[in-house]
C-alpha cells in the first residue's frame, strides 16, 4: 500500500497540481503520526481494515479502539498557504461500530503546534468531517477567522451507517465552497452566505423609527355597530329547573340543599362588534435599510498563511471508527484520482464482503434450523412409542423444549 507524507508538484497539462499531504496508513504510519501525551487516559488508535474490506493491505486505516475516550493524534508536513489557490481536503470515514455519539473529523492548523500536547484547545484553521450524537448527525465545516471558530449556520449532511464514506471539502479563492459526500454535491455556495464571518452588509437605519401616527391596524371595530338591547340580560349559568331535592336529603346532616347550576341555553356570550377595513391603514411599516458603517469586506477570508499539520481530535462513546485515505491538495482532479484508486475499490470490496458474510450467516442459520427441525421430528416420533422408563421420557421432553426454544431464536 502506498502511504506517505508528500509535498510534490504534478504537471497536469499546462497546470501544476500540488498534493501537500496524503496518507493511507500503510507500513510505517506510526513514524509519520505523533500520539498526543496531553492526557494519560487518551484512547488508542490501531491499524485495521475493519470487518469488511476489499484488500486488507490497501484498505487498512486508523481505527479508534477504546470506548468513552478522547483521541488526539497529528501529522506534520511542510508549510503551505492556500492564498490564491483552491484547497481540497478529502478523507474516508467508516463508523463500523454503529456509532451512537462521536466525531469523525480532521483539523488542519498552522505551524507552532506541540504535537505531543495536541488537544481540543489547540489552535486550528479548518475542521472538517462528520460528527454524530444521537439524532444530531452533521458534517462539520468550521473555519477559524480572526481567532474565532465559525460553524456553518446550518448543518451539512453526514452518514452514520457501517460503511465507508468519502468526505470532500473544496474551498475556492473566489470565496465559494462545495462539500461533497461520496462524490455527490451536498452543500455549496458563498462563504459569506453560510458563515457569520463579518457583520451584515446592511442594517436597519438606527436614526429611523416608526412614526407615532403610523396606522398599521388593517381592520377596526365598526363604529356604527352597537350591541343589541337585552344582549346581557341572560346569565351564563342558571339553576337547573329539572333538579329535585333527593328524598333522603337531611338538612340537619347534609346542610341546606341547593339545586345545581347548568349552562344557560339563552346566554349569548360576550358581544363583539363587527370588524371592517380600517380607512386609515397605511400598510406595514418597513424599517429603512442602510449600508452598515461597521462592515469591512474581506475577500481573503478563505485564505490562510500557513498550514503545517493535520490532526484527529475527537471524543467517542463507542469506538470503532476508521479514518483513511486522507489527501490535502490544490486540485480537485487529484482528489478524484485518489478516490478512484483507493475509495472506490474499498467500498466495492466491503459491500461484496458484507453481502457474502450476510449470506453465509443466513445459510448457517438455515442449516442449524433444519438440524433442529430434524431432531425435534425424531423425538416426536419417539414419543409416539410407548416407554416404561419415566425418567428417560422426562429427559427427552426437556431436550425437546430446549431444541424448540433454540429453533424460535433462529
Amino acid at each position: 500500500m502506498l502511504s506517505r507524507v508528500a509535498v510534490f508538484a504534478l504537471l497536469v497539462g499546462s497546470a501544476a497540481a500540488t498534493v501537500f499531504f496524503q496518507e493511507e496508513f500503510g507500513a510505517g504510519w506510526e513514524d509519520r503520526w505523533v500520539v498526543s501525551k496531553h492526557a494519560d487516559d487518551l484512547g488508542e488508535f490501531v491499524a485495521s481494515a475493519g470487518k469488511f474490506y476489499g484488500d486488507v493491505e490497501r484498505d487498512t486505516g486508523l481505527q479508534t479502539s477504546q470506548d468513552a475516550k478522547f483521541y488526539d493524534i497529528s501529522a506534520s508536513f511542510p508549510s503551505f498557504s492556500n492564498k490564491d489557490k483552491t484547497l481540497v481536503i478529502q478523507l474516508t470515514v467508516k463508523h463500523e461500530q454503529g456509532i451512537d455519539c462521536g466525531g469523525g473529523y480532521l483539523k488542519l492548523g498552522p505551524a507552532g503546534l506541540d504535537q505531543e500536547d495536541f488537544n481540543g484547545d489547540s489552535e486550528y484553521n479548518i475542521m472538517f468531517g462528520p460528527d454524530v450524537c444521537g439524532e444530531n448527525t452533521r458534517t462539520h465545516i468550521i473555519f477559524n477567522y480572526n481567532g474565532e471558530n465559525h460553524l456553518r449556520t446550518s448543518n451539512a449532511r453526514a452518514e452514520k451507517d457501517e460503511f465507508t464514506h468519502l468526505y470532500t471539502l473544496i474551498v475556492n479563492p473566489d470565496m465559494t465552497y462545495e462539500m461533497q459526500l461520496d462524490q455527490a454535491k451536498s452543500v455549496s455556495g458563498e462563504l459569506y452566505d453560510h458563515w457569520d464571518f463579518l457583520p451584515p452588509r446592511e442594517i436597519p437605519d438606527p436614526d429611523q423609527s416608526k412614526p407615532s401616527d403610523w396606522v398599521d391596524e388593517d381592520v377596526i371595530a365598526d363604529p356604527e355597530d352597537v350591541k343589541p338591547a337585552g344582549w346581557d340580560d341572560e346569565p351564563e349559568y342558571i339553576v337547573d329547573p329539572d333538579a329535585e331535592k333527593p328524598e333522603d336529603w337531611d338538612d340537619e346532616d347534609d346542610g341546606e340543599w341547593e339545586a345545581p347550576m347548568i349552562e344557560n341555553p339563552e346566554y349569548k356570550g360576550e358581544w363583539f362588534p363587527n370588524m371592517i377595513p380600517n380607512p386609515e391603514y397605511k400598510g406595514e411599516w418597513v424599517h429603512p435599510i442602510i449600508a452598515n458603517p461597521d462592515f469591512v469586506d474581506d475577500p481573503t477570508i478563505y485564505a490562510y498563511d500557513d498550514f503545517s499539520w493535520v490532526g484527529i481530535d475527537i471524543w467517542q462513546v463507542k469506538s470503532g471508527t476508521i479514518f483513511d485515505n486522507i489527501i490535502i491538495t490544490d486540485s480537485l482532479e487529484e482528489a478524484e484520482a485518489h478516490a478512484e484508486k483507493y475509495w472506490k475499490p474499498l467500498v466495492d470490496g466491503e459491500r461484496d464482503m458484507y453481502d457474502e458474510d450476510k449470506e453465509a450467516k443466513k445459510a448457517a442459520a438455515e442449516e442449524e434450523r433444519a438440524k433442529r427441525d430434524a431432531e425435534i421430528k425424531a423425538m416426536e416420533e419417539e414419543e409416539d412409542l410407548e416407554s416404561d422408563d419415566l425418567d428417560e421420557g422426562d429427559a427427552r421432553e426437556d431436550k425437546m423444549d430446549a431444541l424448540k426454544e433454540g429453533h424460535d431464536e433462529l
